[in-house]
């Protein structure tokens, strides 16, 4: 989806002006607005030297470490037994996993009181992508979804508003979900991709943070971006991370436009604390960024109140859903950045947070799934649900 933009640009090192609707950024957003590198009006970038990680007790002393370790589950080891591969996880395992689903219970055994809330309500759908959508793997490019959960994702969206929201950045979560019908929110929601809408509650057109735009087929979007300014200070740090870590085997850096990822999924455990220091020392240069954990990935962010339970609120208001009481919210995620929108909507009592796992977890969501297999059944338990309400109604 090509979007083209109905005016120019803003200029985007330079703040964007303070605006006093609730879903805008305000200075006090942005405590350290006056401290950081700078950037030049010739475009030009300050590149930090490439050097090695200082002390490790930076990253003990503030609980990086603990919180990788904790946001990284051990995969099943499997044994050999004669000939047959047997699976080490213990019974004890799938008890503890059994008493935490009397809390979390699944979604799809109790899918018949999800739908009788939902009678006479509209369904708003919001899915993150990693580990919900698609499975985790080694390589985040290789995480593709199958055709059944495009299709399933798909059928969704003709009954429901339905959005992706998700670490990645909006244009690379587009090209691997590839469904005009949806809404996408990438970089944890600083990037949305939304309808205008006549709603009063909205934000209006010329709000600093939105740029009005069109589809390939004419359709009238709205970008919503409360980050721009931080673009070309992201981008430096994506730079950066990428000169300095190239010395660990198996890290990967990404750039999502407006935040930068360091995977180390496949670096081996003992320079986890290498690594992390190595950002630690990289972001000491930028107190308007912030870490963020998730699954084995070190996330740099801006430091500003957004999130994805800040998008969720934001895609509600936009799709004119924000202020009624006969829309019941779904969120579908796996990650600890979904537990913002988990928060939202069970501090708001309007909607439902489930959580992709399969072991248990902290967590504000009120339901569970064990894997993106259980998601797909769910979706299309929504869409027969749907489909059978209408024929009922004919």
């Amino acid at each position: 989806m090509e979007l083209k933009p109905t005016h120019s640009s803003p200029v985007l090192t330079d703040p964007a002006p303070v605006n006093k609707s609730r879903l805008g950024i305000p200075s006090s957003l942005l405590p350290y607005s006056q401290q950081g590198p700078s950037f030049p009006a010739s475009g030009k970038y300050i590149t930090i030297p490439r050097k090695k990680p200082g002390k490790l007790d930076d990253v003990r002393s503030n609980g990086w470490l603990d919180a990788m370790k904790a946001s990284s589950p051990p995969r099943k080891k499997l044994v050999k037994d004669l000939s047959l591969e047997v699976s080490a996880t213990s019974d004890d395992s799938e008890i503890t996993y059994s008493s935490w689903m009397l809390k979390h219970p699944s979604a799809l055994n109790c899918f018949g009181q999800i739908i009788k809330h939902a009678r006479n309500k509209k369904i708003a759908i919001f899915l993150d992508y990693d580990g919900t959508l698609s499975p985790i793997v080694d390589d985040p490019d290789r995480a593709l979804m199958s055709d059944a959960m495009r299709s399933a994702v798909r059928n969704a969206a003709m009954y429901f508003p339905t959005a992706i929201i998700s670490g990645r950045s909006r244009h690379k979560v587009f090209e691997l979900v590839g469904l005009t019908e949806l809404y996408y929110a990438g970089s944890h929601g600083m990037d949305i991709m939304g309808p205008v809408s006549s709603n009063t509650n909205t934000l209006s057109d010329d709000h600093p943070n939105c740029v009005k735009s069109t589809d390939q087929q004419g359709k009238e979007l709205k970008l919503f971006q409360p980050a721009r300014e931080f673009l070309p200070m992201i981008d430096e740090v994506f730079r950066t991370l990428v000169e300095n870590t190239k010395e660990f085997e198996g890290a990967k850096v990404e750039n999502h436009k407006f935040c930068a990822s360091v995977h180390y999924r496949n670096v081996d455990e003992k320079n986890w604390p290498l690594i992390a220091q190595c950002v630690h020392d990289i972001l000491k240069e930028y107190p308007r960024l912030r870490l963020t954990h998730g699954r084995r990935v070190l996330e740099v962010r801006p430091v500003i109140d957004w999130n994805k339970g800040k998008a969720v609120e934001f895609l509600l208001e936009s799709l004119g859903l924000g202020s009624r009481d006969d829309v019941l919210p779904i969120y579908i995620g796996d990650d600890r950045t979904d537990e913002d929108a988990f928060k939202i909507l069970r501090e708001g009592n309007n909607g439902y947070g489930i959580l992709v796992s399969s072991a248990p977890k902290e967590t504000k969501a009120f339901y569970s799934l064990r894997d993106p297999s259980e998601v797909l059944e769910f979706l299309k338990s929504l869409v027969r649900w749907k489909e059978l309400q209408e024929a009922e109604c004919a």
